[in-house]
Protein backbone atom coordinates (compact mmCIF):
# COMPACT_ATOMS: atom_id res chain seq x y z
CA UNK A 1 0.00 0.00 0.00
CA UNK A 2 1.41 3.43 -1.17
CA UNK A 3 1.59 6.19 2.08
CA UNK A 4 0.70 9.30 0.87
CA UNK A 5 0.46 12.72 2.42
CA UNK A 6 -0.16 16.28 2.07
CA UNK A 7 1.65 19.20 3.29
CA UNK A 8 -0.48 22.09 2.80
CA UNK A 9 0.39 26.07 3.05
CA UNK A 10 0.62 28.98 1.04
CA UNK A 11 4.12 28.61 0.39
CA UNK A 12 4.08 32.85 -0.52
CA UNK A 13 7.09 32.48 -0.62
CA UNK A 14 8.53 29.15 0.22
CA UNK A 15 11.11 29.39 3.09
CA UNK A 16 13.72 26.96 4.91
CA UNK A 17 11.66 26.27 7.35
CA UNK A 18 9.15 24.74 4.99
CA UNK A 19 11.31 22.84 3.12
CA UNK A 20 12.68 21.44 6.26
CA UNK A 21 9.65 20.36 6.97
CA UNK A 22 8.94 18.99 3.56
CA UNK A 23 11.98 16.97 3.65
CA UNK A 24 11.23 15.31 7.08
CA UNK A 25 7.88 14.73 5.50
CA UNK A 26 9.36 13.44 2.65
CA UNK A 27 10.99 10.64 4.38
CA UNK A 28 7.95 9.69 6.17
CA UNK A 29 5.70 9.10 3.19
CA UNK A 30 6.13 7.12 -0.21
CA UNK A 31 4.47 10.37 -1.83
CA UNK A 32 3.89 13.64 -0.84
CA UNK A 33 1.59 16.31 -2.17
CA UNK A 34 2.95 20.08 -1.30
CA UNK A 35 -0.29 21.96 -1.94
CA UNK A 36 -0.23 25.40 -2.47
CA UNK A 37 -3.66 26.86 -1.40
CA UNK A 38 -5.26 29.26 -3.98
CA UNK A 39 -7.27 32.38 -2.11
CA UNK A 40 -8.58 34.30 -5.09
CA UNK A 41 -9.61 36.77 -2.50
CA UNK A 42 -5.84 36.91 -1.36
CA UNK A 43 -3.34 39.18 -3.44
CA UNK A 44 -0.02 37.88 -2.67
CA UNK A 45 3.65 38.43 -3.57
CA UNK A 46 3.94 35.57 -6.02
CA UNK A 47 0.80 34.20 -7.88
CA UNK A 48 -0.26 30.51 -7.43
CA UNK A 49 1.47 29.50 -10.37
CA UNK A 50 4.76 30.65 -9.56
CA UNK A 51 4.46 29.21 -5.59
CA UNK A 52 3.66 26.03 -7.48
CA UNK A 53 6.72 26.37 -9.63
CA UNK A 54 8.98 27.56 -6.85
CA UNK A 55 7.93 24.78 -4.60
CA UNK A 56 8.96 22.53 -7.53
CA UNK A 57 11.99 23.83 -8.35
CA UNK A 58 12.57 23.72 -4.83
CA UNK A 59 11.56 20.42 -4.23
CA UNK A 60 13.86 19.03 -7.02
CA UNK A 61 16.01 16.70 -4.94
CA UNK A 62 13.17 14.93 -3.52
CA UNK A 63 12.02 12.63 -5.76
CA UNK A 64 8.41 11.69 -4.05
CA UNK A 65 7.57 15.93 -3.97
CA UNK A 66 5.12 16.85 -6.46
CA UNK A 67 3.74 20.68 -6.12
CA UNK A 68 0.59 21.28 -7.31
CA UNK A 69 -1.95 24.16 -6.62
CA UNK A 70 -5.87 23.26 -4.85
CA UNK A 71 -8.88 25.61 -4.18
CA UNK A 72 -11.45 24.42 -1.70
CA UNK A 73 -11.27 22.16 1.24
CA UNK A 74 -8.36 20.41 1.74
CA UNK A 75 -10.12 17.17 2.52
CA UNK A 76 -11.42 16.98 -0.61
CA UNK A 77 -8.02 16.87 -2.25
CA UNK A 78 -7.42 14.44 0.26
CA UNK A 79 -10.55 12.19 -0.77
CA UNK A 80 -10.05 12.51 -4.55
CA UNK A 81 -6.12 12.07 -4.53
CA UNK A 82 -6.36 9.07 -1.91
CA UNK A 83 -4.64 10.77 0.73
CA UNK A 84 -4.63 9.72 4.06
CA UNK A 85 -2.56 12.14 6.33
CA UNK A 86 -2.11 15.76 6.01
CA UNK A 87 1.33 17.51 7.55
CA UNK A 88 2.27 20.71 9.04
CA UNK A 89 4.66 22.39 10.63
CA UNK A 90 4.35 24.02 13.68
CA UNK A 91 6.71 27.02 15.06
CA UNK A 92 4.95 28.18 18.48
CA UNK A 93 2.31 27.60 20.95
CA UNK A 94 0.24 29.77 18.54
CA UNK A 95 0.31 27.39 15.40
CA UNK A 96 -0.89 24.47 17.62
CA UNK A 97 -3.42 26.14 19.13
CA UNK A 98 -4.75 27.40 15.09
CA UNK A 99 -4.12 23.41 13.81
CA UNK A 100 -5.37 21.25 16.63
CA UNK A 101 -8.95 21.86 16.28
CA UNK A 102 -8.51 22.16 12.46
CA UNK A 103 -6.63 18.18 12.71
CA UNK A 104 -9.95 17.18 14.78
CA UNK A 105 -12.56 18.83 12.43
CA UNK A 106 -10.64 17.44 9.20
CA UNK A 107 -10.50 13.96 10.98
CA UNK A 108 -13.98 14.23 12.42
CA UNK A 109 -15.18 15.27 8.60
CA UNK A 110 -13.08 12.30 6.60
CA UNK A 111 -11.15 9.99 9.07
CA UNK A 112 -7.56 11.93 7.74
CA UNK A 113 -5.26 12.19 9.89
CA UNK A 114 -2.69 15.18 10.77
CA UNK A 115 0.69 14.78 11.58
CA UNK A 116 1.97 18.22 13.28
CA UNK A 117 5.79 18.78 12.59
CA UNK A 118 7.64 20.86 15.05
CA UNK A 119 10.09 22.97 13.52
CA UNK A 120 13.37 22.52 13.75
CA UNK A 121 14.79 25.11 16.25
CA UNK A 122 17.00 27.25 13.71
CA UNK A 123 13.85 28.38 11.41
CA UNK A 124 11.01 28.57 14.18
CA UNK A 125 11.21 32.49 13.61
CA UNK A 126 11.17 32.11 9.90
CA UNK A 127 7.61 33.07 8.35
CA UNK A 128 7.02 33.68 4.51
CA UNK A 129 5.24 37.33 5.93
CA UNK A 130 8.02 38.20 7.17
CA UNK A 131 10.63 37.22 4.56
CA UNK A 132 8.12 39.46 2.25
CA UNK A 133 7.98 42.40 4.51
CA UNK A 134 11.95 42.14 4.71
CA UNK A 135 12.54 41.84 0.90
CA UNK A 136 9.93 44.30 0.37
CA UNK A 137 12.09 46.74 1.88
CA UNK A 138 15.18 45.33 -0.11
CA UNK A 139 16.35 43.54 2.70
CA UNK A 140 18.81 40.68 2.31
CA UNK A 141 16.78 36.76 2.88
CA UNK A 142 19.32 34.94 0.84
CA UNK A 143 19.19 32.97 4.52
CA UNK A 144 15.98 32.26 5.08
CA UNK A 145 14.86 31.01 1.32
CA UNK A 146 16.05 28.80 -1.47
CA UNK A 147 18.04 29.95 -4.39
CA UNK A 148 14.94 29.69 -6.08
CA UNK A 149 13.28 32.22 -4.59
CA UNK A 150 16.15 34.56 -4.01
CA UNK A 151 16.91 34.53 -8.03
CA UNK A 152 12.96 35.50 -8.77
CA UNK A 153 13.39 37.60 -5.45
CA UNK A 154 15.66 39.61 -7.38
Amino acid sequence: MVRRAVCPGSYDPITLGHLDVIGRAAGMFDELIVAIGHNPAKKGRFTVEERVELVAESCRDLPNVEAIQFTGLLVDLCRQRGIGTIVKGVRTGADLTYEFPMAQMNRRLTGVETVLLPSAPEWSFVSSSLVREISGYGGDVTAFVPRPVVDRLA
